[in-house]
């Protein structure tokens, strides 16, 4: 169990509004480390894990996605997977599919959705022109089997789409591998049906942390700090005679208001969990369902054929910048 499947048990265990059931590491030292430091329970099998809960949150290597979130929905199982949904899209429609023949919730943990910063900036877009987002990190062997696109880019891929108007149009791309088989930084320019337009990069190779997204939009430009959780709105002052504008050159200050974004403070991946459990309940609809899921799947992984198209060389390489599958690890309920 990697160190996010670790705070999913840390989390589910403390929730109030659900009976956690424990945890299921294909590695029994893991499982029996981490039962111990949280105080849960560990089970020796996946089945015997999935015969005592209702639902579970999947925080597994991606090639594993698909085969054990159609192992819980077969059995009727709410599922929570970890972001991307699959490995493929063909992969997400058949869950999706058994999803809804077993009448279970499918939600996918794009846990960036939860962020202070874009929560604070929902209620302010007002159909975006342009966005530019930048996701930079130093470089972590976790989750360095894929491509940084399926790794990193794909949060702001799903942000984007949902701030974006439309369905996008057009894709161009560019990445390179730097320190691994699959590509460490890549860049992605998309083009909306509405017109808009995203400018997305993404590096698991900087020498420092950056997770930012700026929004420009007829009423204003919006610059959010996800790292930090909050952002700022700078919008035209509605309150200024344009006479003044025409009149000569004035302090920015005098035609542009701030506005400071803030909102509730909360650890996003328990909102995340909070939200899973309202829509097990019936109170509320997932915030990120798995058709959700799968359309940031299927851009991303156009992102990657596109980037290959590029780089000849990288083509089949790492199964579609997907990499290589490990064995089966860790699902916790």
């Amino acid at each position: 169990m990697g160190g996010l499947g670790f705070h999913h048990a840390r989390i589910l265990r403390d929730l109030p509004v659900v009976r956690f059931g424990g945890c299921f590491d294909s590695r029994a030292e893991r499982s029996a480390a981490v039962a111990a430091e949280l105080g849960i329970t560990a089970h020796d099998s996946l089945d015997a894990l999935l015969a005592q809960v209702d639902a579970v949150t999947i925080a597994v290597p991606t090639p594993a996605h698909f085969a054990v979130a159609g192992r819980a929905i077969a059995l009727g199982k709410h599922v929570l997977i970890e972001k991307p949904i699959t490995t493929t899209v063909a992969e997400a429609d058949e869950l999706l599919a058994m999803a809804r023949k077993h009448g279970v919730v499918v939600q996918i943990g794009h846990v960036e959705r939860f962020n202070a910063a874009i929560r604070a900036a929902l209620p302010h877009i007002d159909e975006p022109r342009f966005i530019q987002s930048e996701r930079l990190a130093p470089f972590n062997p976790r989750g360095s089997d894929v491509a940084v696109v399926l790794d990193l880019m794909i949060h702001d891929i799903d942000l984007i789409l949902t701030l974006a108007v439309g369905d996008a149009q057009s894709i161009a791309a560019v990445g390179v591998p730097v320190l691994t088989p699959t590509v460490d930084i890549a860049n992605a320019r998309i083009t909306f049906a509405s017109g808009a337009v995203a400018n997305i990069t993404a590096s698991r190779i900087s020498r420092e942390r950056v997770r930012k997204i700026r929004i420009f939009q007829k009423t204003g430009y919006l610059s959010l700090d996800l790292a930090a959780g909050n952002g700022e709105f700078f919008r035209l002052n509605k309150n200024l005679p344009l006479e003044k504008l025409a009149a000569g050159p004035l302090d920015f200050s005098q035609f542009v208001e701030r506005v400071v974004l803030t909102a509730p403070e909360g650890e996003p991946l328990r909102l995340e969990f909070e939200s899973f459990a309202r829509a097990l309940t019936g109170a509320a609809p997932p915030v990120v369902t798995g058709e959700d899921g799968r359309r940031a799947l299927e851009v991303a992984l156009e992102i990657v054929r596109e980037i290959e198209r590029t780089l000849p060389q990288l083509a089949g390489s790492a199964e579609g910048g997907l990499g290589r599958s490990r064995p089966e690890p860790a699902a916790l309920g």
